[in-house]
């Protein structure tokens, strides 16, 4: 099973959307910087050094709107082991996927998807999967 790990949602004002988050729901935000894109991670619940202490909760990130990028709503992030063959099955169940995959530094590779009712996802194939798969660090 590959399970959804991160969320995403678009803004068009940055410290806007921070902000709303911050207090509305008392997320933290972290603001990168242009070369990661202008992405503001965002952490939704308070963990500690224990593994799993939360288990079930996942953090996201507000993407930076892009007039000609398609389908910017909000959006899951599914975590598998094999990007290109998650691509390939895909394809075969009747999605589109949207370009190749790119690098995250220091996270992995990731590349959106439209499933058969239109919804775009996203799919992460991490660091740890890729040296688990090629061997290579």
């Amino acid at each position: 099973m590959n399970p959804v790990v991160h969320f995403e949602l678009p803004y068009e004002k940055r410290e806007r959307a921070a902000r709303f988050y911050e207090a509305v729901f008392g997320w933290k935000t972290q603001s990168l910087g242009s070369e990661m894109g202008n992405y503001v991670l965002l952490t939704t619940a308070e963990t500690d050094a224990k593994p799993g202490a939360l288990a079930g909760t996942i953090d996201g990130g507000l993407f930076e709107k892009k007039p000609d990028w398609p389908l910017q709503y909000p959006a899951i992030v599914i975590a598998v082991q094999n990007i290109e063959r998650a691509m390939q099955l895909v394809n075969k169940a009747g999605g589109e996927v949207l370009g190749e995959p790119h690098l995250i530094p220091g996270v992995g590779r990731y590349v959106s998807f439209v499933d058969t009712e239109g919804n775009r996802s996203s799919m992460l194939q991490s660091v740890a999967s890729e040296t688990f798969i090629t061997g290579k660090k």
